[in-house]
């Protein structure tokens, strides 16, 4: 069995199963412990009428047949229940298993970027696999190895005793030295699966890399450089299960002989009291009490396995809680409902990431009323993705800095605000999945006819109607099945189908061409009017037809105005449209 905070609880939800399981098991063990008795008074009563010894119990026929009888009914209890203890208890711990996987993948889901920043998608995939596994096998096979060790070890201790006390002490004494050594041979075993489950993330973290990067390695001709870097971590992940599986092996092989040579002894010693006391410990008595004894081997065995089965356990059980114990940051302690409309303010907004000493942004000032078109230019670095971001919540800041709709973004409901604003990042990530499938996920259900209007307005359409399965078409992982111009449309399209009241575009027109883009924008103008839309750009024609400009340089706001006053008022952004009109003459961006 194992124990912890966030598998307690599974205890009493499945209590049912429990004690299903136990009580099947327990049944098994009281009447598989008849059959010795029964070949016992089987050799006693044909000892009796070999020596002409006429009692009233000798072995007649009917006694006889009623003894054999008996054997199949145990049979077929112990079938029964062992099939249903099999059934409850390893549906306890497939149950168990999948409800813990739910808990961590809801909690993943709330846990924020810097998470994700600091923990390798190979280590949580690991918690998700081999972990989970580990807990699963602790949890059902843990419960039935201490209920069946405990139970039949006492109970065929009870029935030694009973044939013959002294010998039975003898025979547990076995017990007593493994459960000593278990609880030292735990900790070894412990530390040993935890290396090796760290070994099996490093490994699988590397391999998930290297596949979703396969181009770049391919590019720079670097297969041969991988390839000793994998044989290096493979080797680790290797030695680490091979140390493990090595360890394992020499305990119960340990545990084997230790057994084997106590059943030499038992057998030793009985012919001894049999010698010694022919009167008092017959043939019959002898063959009954190593029948038991053969019967208590597997609760001596069960020791070793319990312990090995409870380390990994533990193991992984350490490493889930690690996970689920993450704090989440990102939260609302008291959310607000809001009916969001798009007015947004910046109220002296300084922000800088959680670990880090410098400002991303600072002091920004600004108020965009409901229906604004803005654009939100600058070099790279200067803290124009950060500002987006920070409207969606992915960071905490300080009270009262950003406001929506009068509201205090800190007090809004996450699923509210982030329902009520459709994002296009700036990797442009796709699932995959159909292209129907991609542009329709934030809605409840596909819509065809809804999917094909909104790729009209990302200038899409006629792509994917290229395509032979046109929007049935299954995209590739990240959707590297497309072009770098079709995955920004898509993801534009996905973005615009949920009509929200603020749309974020980051830098999502970088990889269409200026027609294209001219689409886009008008596209936005017209279908979104009224509502608040936020476009992060570099070029200077992605954002000159919008209402206002904000112009960032080394997280503060420089300039802000539309492109005819910018142009008018601030060096800064003629400087930018020079540079760029110099670049497209040369034949540079366009």
């Amino acid at each position: 069995m194992i124990f912890g905070k966030h598998i307690n609880k599974f205890y009493l939800k499945y209590w049912y199963l429990i004690v299903i399981g136990i009580a099947m098991l327990i049944l098994v063990d009281v009447v598989q412990l008849e059959i010795p008795n029964i070949v016992g008074n089987i050799v006693r009563g044909l000892n009796r009428y070999t020596n002409d010894k006429v009692e009233a119990d000798y072995l007649t026929i009917e006694v006889l047949k009623d003894l054999v009888l008996r054997l199949p009914i145990i049979a077929g209890i112990m079938f029964c229940g062992r099939f249903l203890w099999r059934i409850t208890i390893f549906n306890l711990g497939v149950k168990v298993e999948s409800d813990l996987r739910d808990e961590m993948f809801l909690h993943s889901c709330k846990l924020s970027r810097e998470y994700y920043h600091t923990h390798k998608v190979g280590e949580d995939m690991a918690l998700y696999t081999n972990d989970l596994q580990a807990i699963k096998a602790t949890f059902s096979n843990g419960i039935l190895t201490l209920v069946d060790s405990l139970f039949l070890g006492i109970y065929s201790f009870y029935k030694m005793y009973k044939v013959h006390n002294k010998l039975a002490f003898f025979a547990v004494i076995p017990l007593s030295l493994i459960a000593v050594l278990s609880f030292f041979i735990g900790k070894i075993l412990r530390a040993k699966f935890k290396a090796r489950q760290e070994a099996y993330s490093e490994l699988s973290d590397f391999t998930q890399e290297n596949f979703s990067g396969i181009t770049v390695v391919k590019a720079f001709v670097k297969e041969t450089k991988e390839l000793l870097r994998f044989k290096k971590i493979n080797k680790k992940n290797h030695d680490k299960n091979l140390d493990h599986v090595r360890f394992s092996m020499i305990l119960w092989m340990s545990m084997n002989l230790l057994i084997n040579l106590i059943f030499v002894l038992i057998v030793a010693l009985s012919g001894y009291f049999r010698s010694t006391s022919p009167d008092v410990f017959h043939a019959d008595k002898v063959i009954e009490f190593i029948l038991y004894f053969e019967t208590i081997i597997w609760p001596m065995m069960a020791i070793a396995q319990l312990v090995n089965l409870r380390s990994q356990g533990k193991a992984s059980l350490k490493r889930v809680d690690e996970m689920l114990d993450y704090e989440v940051e990102i939260k609302v302690d008291n959310p607000v409902d809001v009916n969001i409309e798009g007015s947004i303010k910046f109220n002296n907004l300084t922000f800088k990431y959680p670990g880090r000493d410098i400002n991303v942004l600072e002091n920004i000032n600004l108020e965009i009323p409901k229906g604004t078109l803005v654009g939100i230019l600058g070099r790279t670095g200067c803290g124009k993705t950060t500002m987006v971001d920070l409207l969606l919540h992915l960071y905490n800041i300080d009270r009262n800095q950003i406001l929506i709709d009068g509201v205090d973004l800190m007090d809004i409901d996450l699923h509210n605000l982030r329902e009520s604003i459709g994002y296009v990042p700036q990797d442009n990530f796709l699932f995959s999945k159909t292209i129907e499938d991609n542009i329709c996920f934030g809605l409840e259900e596909n819509n065809l006819d809804i999917a094909k209007e909104y790729a009209e307005y990302a200038a899409v359409a006629d792509n994917i109607e290229d395509f032979p399965a046109k929007y049935d078409t299954i995209l590739g992982e990240r959707g590297v099945t497309l072009s770098g111009g079709q995955r920004q449309r898509i993801s534009i399209a996905r973005a615009m189908i949920k009509n929200p009241p603020i749309l974020v575009m980051d830098d999502s027109v970088s990889a269409v061409d200026t027609e294209t883009e001219e689409k886009i924008i008008g596209y936005l103008k017209e279908k979104r009017a009224g509502k608040t839309t936020l476009v992060v750009a570099h070029r200077i024609s992605t954002v000159k037809d919008l209402d206002l400009i904000i112009v960032l340089e080394e997280g503060k706001i420089v300039a802000q105005g539309s492109h005819n006053e910018l142009l008018a008022t601030s060096k800064i952004y003629q400087d930018m449209v020079l540079l760029q009109q110099l670049d497209d003459e040369e034949g540079g961006v366009q």
